[in-house]
């Protein structure tokens, strides 16, 4: 019981720290529904089974701690060569005049903050109800807190191929700031949509994206977590797919003194895929959790799940990722890789990896692995004149090449690689 008390006097005394802004009908209605979902659960602390490896404190608490601010002047932004609709948020304010017209072709977007005025809108159909079944097997408090508190966010609804990817920017210009921000996007049959992501967002950031997937449309999803080191943020993505759908989502992270990306993915259709993937590489105080659910409740549909984590001086990577196949999920494909590189014996990688499956005809697969610098390869390409330290930065970049894989644009690719040199190259020792 006490346990429970701690939680619960987390959760109000979160909720009583917050101004709600006034919405519509709808809006209100899914905002108190999430409320007294999170009060029911409470916020979470370092003895729940899914917190243990990730102290929850400094995500939770009432104000967050304070974060310095990057000075990138001489970077050029992530993704800034690709023609994108470019939307800003600054420390979780949309920013008008940095973002472009929210106009596309086979696109609607619109902004949360005002169409939660509306009475009606396509979203109360989406927003928060992905959230609310992803606690049916594990509670995911932070995230029903988002849904209950978030001014602000996108809403985006795709209607055909859209070759213009939608850019998300999240600017970081207030050590104090506690941006809180919920996406959702919908797709309809047939349609396909890239999403790109990037920046800091705020000293503490609370990121919930629900992804509704129609018969035969594809989502593509990039994104580069910023470099502001003293950064704290927990995201959500929560998608599910119908027949013959396709979702890819991967992650670039570096750096950030506390992570947290969680995926719940849900496949419902017949013959659907979702890959999710991610590489992240850190040095010193930096604590990275990647935590993935994947739900098979169709015939023939394949997941894969692929990370890769690059560890050094004390850094902590963490994955805990489980696949449930559901009774009469037959054909299911289910793989799923974890593996750490860890470049000093002070790091730390901590990994859960699960299976659940009730069907019979299935192919599921699930591995670990953690290790160091092959010394032979390294050998290999010292005794070819190439130094120790860019040896060593061409046997990261090949451990982390199969996460990269996931991207299917090659100019994406290619600029993940170049940032994870850039990082690397930063980091030399």
């Amino acid at each position: 019981m006490a346990l429970a008390e701690q939680k619960t006097d987390l959760a109000e005394a979160r909720l009583a720290a917050i101004s709600i802004p006034q919405a519509g009908a709808w809006l209100s209605e899914a905002r108190n529904a999430a409320a007294a979902r999170l009060r029911r659960m409470g916020l979470p602390v370092g003895r729940d089974e899914y917190w243990r490896y990730t102290r929850p404190d400094t995500l939770t608490s009432v104000a967050p701690v304070a974060a310095a601010v990057f000075d990138a002047q001489d970077e050029v932004p992530i993704f800034a060569e690709i023609e994108t609709l470019h939307i800003v948020f600054v420390d979780g304010v949309f920013d008008a005049e940095e973002s472009d017209d929210l106009t596309g072709e086979n696109l609607e977007v619109a902004r949360l903050a005002e169409a939660g005025q509306a009475d009606i809108h396509w979203a109360q159909q989406l927003f928060g109800q992905l959230e609310a079944a992803a606690h049916t097997h594990v509670d995911r408090p932070l995230a029903a807190l988002n849904t209950a508190i978030a001014p602000d966010g996108m809403l985006i609804r795709v209607t055909g191929p859209v070759t213009k990817p939608v850019h998300i920017t999240y600017r970081h210009r207030d050590e104090h700031s506690d941006a809180c921000l919920h996406h959702v996007i919908r797709l309809e049959a047939g349609s396909s949509l890239t999403l790109l992501e990037n920046g800091p967002a705020a000293a503490r950031f609370n990121k919930v994206m629900e992804v509704e997937i129609a018969d035969r449309a594809a989502f593509h999803h990039i994104r580069a977590q910023g470099r502001d080191h003293e950064r704290r943020a927990a995201t959500h993505i929560f998608a599910r797919l119908g027949t013959e759908s396709r979702f890819k989502s991967f992650t670039l992270t570096a750096n950030g003194v506390m992570t947290r990306n969680e995926c719940v993915i849900d496949l419902q259709g017949d013959n659907a895929a979702a890959h999710v993937a991610g590489a992240a590489l850190g040095d010193g105080d930096f604590h990275h959790d990647d935590t993935v659910f994947v739900t098979h409740d169709a015939l023939n549909c394949e997941s894969r799940q692929v990370f890769k984590k690059v560890l050094r001086n004390g850094a902590t990577g963490v994955f805990q990722g489980k696949i449930l196949v559901k009774e009469g999920a037959q054909k299911t494909d289910g793989y799923q890789i974890s593996q750490s590189l860890l470049l000093d014996d002070d790091s730390v990688f901590l990994a859960k990896p699960e299976l659940e499956i009730y069907a019979d005809d299935v192919a599921c697969s699930h591995g670990s692995t953690t290790g160091a610098i092959d010394e032979t390869a390294l050998y290999y390409l010292r005794s070819r004149g190439i130094p120790r330290i860019e040896a060593q930065d061409m046997l990261v970049l090949s451990f982390l090449a199969e996460a990269i894989d996931e991207i299917e644009d090659p100019d994406i690719s290619a600029e993940i690689i170049l940032r994870l040199q850039g990082w690397l190259a930063r980091h030399r020792h």
